[in-house]
Order: C-alpha cells, then structure tokens, then sequence
C-alpha cells in the first residue's frame, strides 16, 4: 500500500522511560482508510471491509523509540490485513483409507498383548 494512504499520529506515551517519555511523542497510532483506498481491488476491498470495517487502525508503544514503534506499526497493520486477506480452504471430509485402519488396529493389539504380557500368571 502506497504511504501517502497512511495516516500517522504520534502522541506521549506512558509507561517507561521516564522523563524521556514523558516529553517526546513516542506512542503511534498507524490508520489506513479501506473504503476510500484507490490502491486496492473490488474483491480486497470487500473482504477488508466485511472483516476489519471501512478503516484499519493499530497502535505501538512498545518501544521508547519514536522509529521502532512506528516499524512495530507499520508490522502489525500488514499483518492485520494479509490475516483479513486471506482466504482459507474448506475442508473436505475423508474417510480413513484401509490401510490407515489396518495399522490403528494392529497397534491396538500390539498395547493388548504388552498389557497381557504384564498379568501374573497363577503357575506357582
């Protein structure tokens, strides 16, 4: 997505840093606007629209660093939206194949025998 479809806003954060975050506007707040977005296709707009609603916003103020959170940002909304993007496969149901039945039958007779294998006999 292009950056000028990217809306960046910067404020204080709290948490540590002491004085330094309590004078420099390290907190970012990352919004990208899905519904009037050019950059994007009828289908994806769509899909985003039908997922995260008409506009995408995220916020990082992990870090003391202006730069980071705003990499943490930038990470987070890609993620969201390739998360939202993606179309995931219906599964078809299967029965198990002979063979697979063959070997949980033979296992369940192997633990059948080691369990009878362990009884004490009455031969004394």
């Amino acid at each position: 997505m292009p950056a000028d479809e990217l809306d960046w806003r910067f404020s204080g954060s709290g948490g540590p840093g002491g004085q330094h975050a309590n004078t420099a506007n390290t907190r970012v707040e990352l919004r990208f606007d899905v519904a009037a977005s050019p950059s994007i296709g009828p289908r994806q707009r769509e899909r985003l629209l039908e997922r995260l609603g008409p506009t995408v916003r995220v916020v990082a103020s992990d870090e003391r660093s202006q730069l980071r959170n705003r990499e943490i940002a930038l990470r987070r909304l890609e993620e969201r939206i390739a998360d939202a993007l993606r179309v995931e496969v219906e599964r078809r149901a299967t029965r198990p194949t002979l063979g697979s039945r063959e070997r949980r039958l033979q296992a369940k007779r192997l633990l059948a025998q080691r369990k009878r294998d362990r009884r004490a006999t009455d031969d004394i």
